[in-house]
Protein backbone atom coordinates (compact mmCIF):
# COMPACT_ATOMS: atom_id res chain seq x y z
CA UNK A 1 0.00 0.00 0.00
CA UNK A 2 2.78 2.44 0.89
CA UNK A 3 4.57 1.71 -2.40
CA UNK A 4 1.39 2.35 -4.37
CA UNK A 5 0.79 5.65 -2.57
CA UNK A 6 4.41 6.67 -3.15
CA UNK A 7 4.04 5.80 -6.85
CA UNK A 8 0.89 7.93 -7.17
CA UNK A 9 2.52 10.89 -5.41
CA UNK A 10 5.62 10.57 -7.59
CA UNK A 11 3.51 10.54 -10.76
CA UNK A 12 1.61 13.60 -9.61
CA UNK A 13 4.85 15.49 -9.02
CA UNK A 14 5.85 14.97 -12.66
CA UNK A 15 2.51 16.02 -14.13
CA UNK A 16 2.38 19.08 -16.35
CA UNK A 17 0.59 21.96 -14.71
CA UNK A 18 -1.97 23.97 -16.60
CA UNK A 19 -4.40 26.79 -16.01
CA UNK A 20 -7.87 27.12 -17.47
CA UNK A 21 -8.95 30.43 -18.94
CA UNK A 22 -12.26 30.87 -20.71
CA UNK A 23 -12.67 27.11 -20.96
CA UNK A 24 -9.26 26.70 -22.62
CA UNK A 25 -6.42 24.83 -20.95
CA UNK A 26 -3.10 26.68 -21.13
CA UNK A 27 0.12 24.94 -20.16
CA UNK A 28 2.14 26.83 -17.58
CA UNK A 29 5.36 26.17 -19.53
CA UNK A 30 6.29 26.20 -23.21
CA UNK A 31 9.49 25.34 -25.05
CA UNK A 32 10.25 27.94 -27.73
CA UNK A 33 13.47 27.87 -29.69
CA UNK A 34 16.19 27.05 -27.19
CA UNK A 35 14.36 28.23 -24.06
CA UNK A 36 11.75 27.05 -21.64
CA UNK A 37 9.21 29.80 -21.10
CA UNK A 38 6.64 30.36 -18.37
CA UNK A 39 3.08 31.56 -18.74
CA UNK A 40 3.29 35.20 -17.70
CA UNK A 41 -0.42 35.84 -17.90
CA UNK A 42 -3.56 34.95 -19.84
CA UNK A 43 -7.03 36.28 -20.47
CA UNK A 44 -10.05 36.39 -22.73
CA UNK A 45 -10.50 38.94 -25.51
CA UNK A 46 -14.13 39.96 -25.56
CA UNK A 47 -15.89 42.28 -28.01
CA UNK A 48 -18.97 44.46 -28.19
CA UNK A 49 -19.15 45.30 -24.50
CA UNK A 50 -18.19 41.69 -23.76
CA UNK A 51 -21.34 40.23 -25.30
CA UNK A 52 -19.15 37.61 -26.96
CA UNK A 53 -15.67 36.24 -26.44
CA UNK A 54 -13.27 36.10 -29.38
CA UNK A 55 -10.20 34.25 -28.12
CA UNK A 56 -8.11 33.22 -25.16
CA UNK A 57 -4.58 34.56 -25.21
CA UNK A 58 -1.51 33.68 -23.19
CA UNK A 59 1.87 35.40 -23.04
CA UNK A 60 4.94 33.24 -22.40
CA UNK A 61 8.27 34.76 -21.35
CA UNK A 62 11.65 33.51 -20.10
CA UNK A 63 10.88 34.99 -16.66
CA UNK A 64 7.75 36.52 -15.18
CA UNK A 65 7.43 40.21 -15.85
CA UNK A 66 4.75 42.72 -14.81
CA UNK A 67 6.07 45.72 -16.75
CA UNK A 68 4.96 46.21 -20.36
CA UNK A 69 7.99 48.35 -21.26
CA UNK A 70 10.35 45.61 -20.05
CA UNK A 71 8.43 42.94 -22.00
CA UNK A 72 8.56 45.05 -25.17
CA UNK A 73 12.30 45.69 -24.72
CA UNK A 74 13.18 42.03 -24.05
CA UNK A 75 15.19 40.27 -26.75
CA UNK A 76 14.66 36.67 -25.57
CA UNK A 77 12.27 34.07 -26.93
CA UNK A 78 8.58 34.83 -26.38
CA UNK A 79 5.24 33.28 -27.30
CA UNK A 80 1.79 34.69 -27.86
CA UNK A 81 -0.67 31.78 -27.81
CA UNK A 82 -4.19 32.42 -29.10
CA UNK A 83 -7.07 29.94 -28.94
CA UNK A 84 -10.20 30.89 -30.85
CA UNK A 85 -13.52 30.79 -29.04
CA UNK A 86 -15.61 31.27 -32.19
CA UNK A 87 -15.41 30.70 -35.93
CA UNK A 88 -13.98 33.61 -37.89
CA UNK A 89 -12.30 34.29 -41.19
CA UNK A 90 -8.63 35.15 -41.15
CA UNK A 91 -9.18 38.43 -42.98
CA UNK A 92 -11.36 39.74 -40.14
CA UNK A 93 -8.75 38.71 -37.59
CA UNK A 94 -5.98 40.38 -39.60
CA UNK A 95 -7.98 43.62 -39.87
CA UNK A 96 -8.43 43.62 -36.09
CA UNK A 97 -4.63 43.32 -35.83
CA UNK A 98 -4.19 46.09 -38.39
CA UNK A 99 -6.45 48.43 -36.43
CA UNK A 100 -4.44 47.75 -33.25
CA UNK A 101 -1.15 48.29 -35.12
CA UNK A 102 -2.43 51.66 -36.36
CA UNK A 103 -3.43 52.70 -32.84
CA UNK A 104 -0.17 51.64 -31.18
CA UNK A 105 2.57 52.41 -33.70
CA UNK A 106 3.90 55.82 -34.65
CA UNK A 107 4.19 56.63 -38.36
CA UNK A 108 7.95 56.06 -38.14
CA UNK A 109 7.47 52.65 -36.47
CA UNK A 110 4.91 51.69 -39.11
CA UNK A 111 7.32 52.63 -41.92
CA UNK A 112 10.06 50.56 -40.28
CA UNK A 113 7.94 47.38 -40.16
CA UNK A 114 5.82 47.94 -43.29
CA UNK A 115 7.38 45.05 -45.28
CA UNK A 116 6.82 42.72 -42.31
CA UNK A 117 3.22 43.93 -41.96
CA UNK A 118 2.62 42.99 -45.62
CA UNK A 119 4.12 39.57 -44.96
CA UNK A 120 1.94 39.15 -41.84
CA UNK A 121 -1.13 40.09 -43.89
CA UNK A 122 -0.20 37.56 -46.58
CA UNK A 123 0.16 34.79 -44.00
CA UNK A 124 -3.26 35.53 -42.54
CA UNK A 125 -5.01 35.95 -45.89
CA UNK A 126 -3.74 32.48 -46.92
CA UNK A 127 -5.15 30.83 -43.79
CA UNK A 128 -8.77 31.44 -44.85
CA UNK A 129 -11.26 30.10 -42.31
CA UNK A 130 -10.48 29.73 -38.63
CA UNK A 131 -12.68 27.57 -36.44
CA UNK A 132 -13.55 27.56 -32.77
CA UNK A 133 -10.74 25.70 -30.98
CA UNK A 134 -8.04 26.56 -33.53
CA UNK A 135 -4.69 27.69 -32.12
CA UNK A 136 -2.41 30.43 -33.39
CA UNK A 137 1.08 30.59 -31.89
CA UNK A 138 3.25 33.59 -32.61
CA UNK A 139 6.75 32.77 -31.41
CA UNK A 140 9.68 35.15 -31.32
CA UNK A 141 12.95 33.39 -32.08
CA UNK A 142 15.89 35.84 -31.86
CA UNK A 143 17.86 34.14 -34.64
CA UNK A 144 14.88 33.91 -37.02
CA UNK A 145 12.10 36.36 -36.19
CA UNK A 146 8.38 35.78 -35.68
CA UNK A 147 7.18 32.28 -36.48
CA UNK A 148 3.43 31.94 -37.10
CA UNK A 149 2.05 28.46 -36.31
CA UNK A 150 -1.60 27.62 -36.93
CA UNK A 151 -2.88 24.34 -35.49
CA UNK A 152 0.67 22.99 -35.32
CA UNK A 153 1.60 23.96 -38.90
CA UNK A 154 4.22 26.68 -39.52
CA UNK A 155 2.65 29.24 -41.86
CA UNK A 156 5.58 31.60 -42.14
CA UNK A 157 8.48 33.40 -40.47
CA UNK A 158 8.74 37.17 -40.37
CA UNK A 159 12.26 38.49 -39.86
CA UNK A 160 13.27 41.13 -37.36
CA UNK A 161 12.83 42.07 -33.74
CA UNK A 162 10.92 45.28 -34.49
CA UNK A 163 7.97 43.37 -35.93
CA UNK A 164 7.48 41.21 -32.81
CA UNK A 165 7.70 44.27 -30.60
CA UNK A 166 5.02 45.87 -32.79
CA UNK A 167 2.90 42.73 -32.51
CA UNK A 168 3.16 42.75 -28.71
CA UNK A 169 1.92 46.35 -28.70
CA UNK A 170 -1.45 45.06 -29.95
CA UNK A 171 -2.02 43.84 -26.37
CA UNK A 172 0.67 45.67 -24.36
CA UNK A 173 0.88 49.05 -26.09
CA UNK A 174 -0.44 52.41 -24.90
CA UNK A 175 -3.79 51.68 -26.58
CA UNK A 176 -4.18 47.91 -26.15
CA UNK A 177 -7.08 46.03 -27.71
CA UNK A 178 -8.51 45.61 -24.21
CA UNK A 179 -7.10 47.29 -21.10
CA UNK A 180 -7.97 44.54 -18.62
CA UNK A 181 -6.44 41.99 -20.99
CA UNK A 182 -3.17 43.92 -20.86
CA UNK A 183 -3.26 43.67 -17.08
CA UNK A 184 -3.88 39.91 -17.09
CA UNK A 185 -1.10 39.28 -19.63
CA UNK A 186 1.24 41.12 -17.27
CA UNK A 187 0.27 38.75 -14.48
CA UNK A 188 -2.46 40.85 -12.90
CA UNK A 189 -5.78 39.49 -11.70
Amino acid sequence: MKRWLLFVLLCMSFSVHAVEVGGVRLEEDAHVGHKNLVLNGAGVRCKFFCFFDSYVIGLYLAARQDNAVAVLAGKDEKRIAMYLLRDTDSKSLFFAFKKAFNENLSKAETRTVQPQLYQFESIFININELKKGDSILMDYLPEQGTQIIVNGSVRGVIEGTAFYTSLLKVWLGDKPTQKNLKLTLLGGA
